[in-house]
């Protein structure tokens, strides 16, 4: 294996992909759609189905925690039914639960079909990062690049998109993600071809034993604290804004919320194919999670002093886009990297540990606001991001791997999911 510098695709290889590689890329645009398509509607559904601000967060606390259990099973699913199965089975169920969620009543059934929809995808989206670093031309970061890409306008078009349905009906969204997500599955059948199963399909303990590797143990555990911030900033941010709109006598509905969000994921998906490789190219892999991470701190803390400023809540929302976008590739690239492990077996152990992050964050910044006061999830999060800094600088020492100057030869099994 190359350094992780190998890194850096050639001049025009990121895009010379295989089929294969685009309609993956194709279906996980469309997954990650899920995600924001849900953000801008949150106070609509608080307010139409008369649920606490807590309790609309609740749709990402269980869409986030089913999705972490579940990575820890993926590589045990598809080394045994094949990967084009297993991304097939994962669109399908998120198809069946977004239209049951937009079916319901009841914010409580929402919550539980938000977690099936956790299932699929779970399935869908740890599959998808094998698959694309098994099939993509042009080196282990330029596959990382294109993934991280789909997550960027992914989480950037879907809030929009939600926006606009959401302003017709907070049922929109979730019928609008169950149709992208029949025309990705469509997409998986037409365009992906049958991807052979491994010789030795990975055991249901491998994802869980992986833990034992320090490194691949102190990444995930960072990124459980990173995701901590990440949901704090995505899940929360929607109520602050919409309540400093209407102390400024403005109407700010699920268009609006929209937009903002669109700015976001932007950065986000700006950030992380064009700013996290010349940054990582700069200052090394590690220098530039450390040092986003720290600016990422500081935005947290500029949004908890600028609560009530609807201008100031709207630049560190879109600003820590950017943040995310390089800490989304950074770490990504840090997971698979880091260790020998296989890789469908390092993207289940790190994606599960991470989502569960997320689900605690959701969950916990709306009892925090409430208890404390609105400013008091940022600070929080600028809080969690401090010890995540100090965790991943403190286990430095682990990460040999990650320096430029490593060279090794290449040790990937062969129990690759998409070869």
């Amino acid at each position: 294996m190359k350094s992780v510098e190998d890194a850096q695709p050639e001049a025009g290889g990121l895009l010379k992909q295989p089929r294969a590689v685009w309609a993956v890329a194709f279906a996980a645009t469309i997954a990650f759609m899920g995600i924001g398509l849900v953000d801008p509607i949150l106070p609509a559904i608080s307010e139409s189905l008369e649920a606490s601000p807590s309790q609309a967060m609740l749709l990402f606390t269980s869409y986030l925690f089913i999705t972490g259990i579940c990575m820890f099973f993926t590589s045990w699913v598809s080394t045994r039914i094949g990967a084009k199965k297993t991304l097939m089975l994962g669109i399908g169920l998120v198809v069946i639960f977004a239209a049951l969620c937009g079916l319901s009543n009841d914010v409580n059934a929402i919550i539980g079909l938000r977690g099936g929809w956790g299932i699929g995808n779970a399935l869908f989206v740890s599959t998808a990062l094998s698959a694309i670093i098994a099939s993509a031309s042009g080196g282990v970061s330029g596959a990382i690049i294109l993934y991280e890409a789909a997550l960027g306008v992914g989480l950037a078009v879907g809030p929009l998109l939600g926006g606009l349905l959401g302003e017709i009906s907070w049922r929109g969204p979730f019928f609008g993600t169950a149709v992208l997500m029949a025309i990705g599955f469509i997409g998986i059948v037409v365009m992906l071809p049958k991807l052979p199963k491994p010789p030795k399909p990975v055991g249901v303990s491998e994802p869980f034993k992986a833990l034992r590797n320090p490194a691949l143990a102190v990444l995930s555990l960072v990124a459980l604290l990173y995701n901590f911030a990440f949901f704090s900033l995505l899940a929360y941010s929607p109520f602050p804004i919409d309540d400093a709109a209407a102390d400024q006598g403005m109407h700010f509905g699920a268009l609006q919320l929209g937009f903002v969000f669109f700015g976001w994921g932007i950065a986000v998906a700006l950030s992380s194919v064009f700013v996290a490789p010349r940054l990582i190219e700069a200052f090394s892999l590690i220098g530039t999670i450390i040092g986003t991470m720290v600016v990422f701190a500081l935005d947290f803390v500029f949004l908890a002093l600028m609560v009530h400023s609807l201008v100031g809540l709207i630049i560190g929302v879109v600003f820590g886009g950017l943040c995310l976008g390089i800490l989304n590739t950074s770490l990504t690239e840090a997971s698979m990297n880091a260790t020998d492990l296989p890789r469908p077996v390092a993207s289940s152990t790190y994606s599960g540990v991470r989502f569960v992050g997320g689900a605690i964050a959701a969950w916990l910044a709306g009892e925090i606001a409430k208890a404390v006061g609105a400013p008091a999830p940022y600070w929080v999060a600028a809080v969690i991001l401090v010890i995540a800094i100090a965790v991943f600088a403190l286990a430095r020492p682990l990460f040999h791997r990650l320096h430029p100057e490593y060279v090794a030869e290449e040790s990937v099994p062969a129990a690759e999911p998409a070869r």
